[in-house]
């Protein structure tokens, strides 16, 4: 039986430079475990008896980043499934999308992190070790310039 997880990929768009391309101002939240290799993803954790995905999605968020489901804007139409080995066993990872409602939003985090970081997307795939994340991370970036 795979280990089940589900997460939300959190992102802001800040004010952007008369300039710039929309798609420029858009930063991904990452954590930066307080375990292991100190890796850096978005938050998320194991899906709890009785609940579904996407509330375990919302719950892992509150407690890992201090985010309220109410702060948030799941965004439509994209999900994401992850899946690989941890420790010699499967793991599928599940992903939605959500947008911060207020950029400036304070991010709170538990003792299971040490660190968060804003990226754009060229530095978060670098601090996201893992080529499925960047991928996907990737991905996620390419879906919201196609709706803009």
């Amino acid at each position: 039986m795979a280990v089940r997880a589900c997460g939300l990929i959190i992102y802001r768009r800040l004010q952007p430079a008369p300039s710039s391309k929309v798609t420029d101002s858009i930063e991904y939240l990452l954590l930066q475990t307080s375990y292991g290799t100190h890796h850096w993803t978005p938050p998320k954790g194991h899906v709890d008896p009785g609940e579904d995905d996407l509330q375990t999605a919302f719950r892992e968020t509150q407690e890992e980043a201090g985010l309220q489901a109410s702060q948030l804007t799941l965004i439509e139409g994209y999900k994401k499934e992850l899946h690989y080995p941890v420790h010699g066993k499967p793991k599928t990872v599940v992903y939605w999308l959500a947008e911060m409602k207020d950029c400036n939003t304070e991010i709170k985090l538990s003792e299971e992190h040490q660190a968060f970081q804003w990226l754009k997307l060229e530095d978060a795939c670098k601090f996201a070790e893992y080529e499925d994340m960047q991928a996907t991370l990737k991905e996620v970036h390419e879906f919201l310039c196609s709706r803009e």
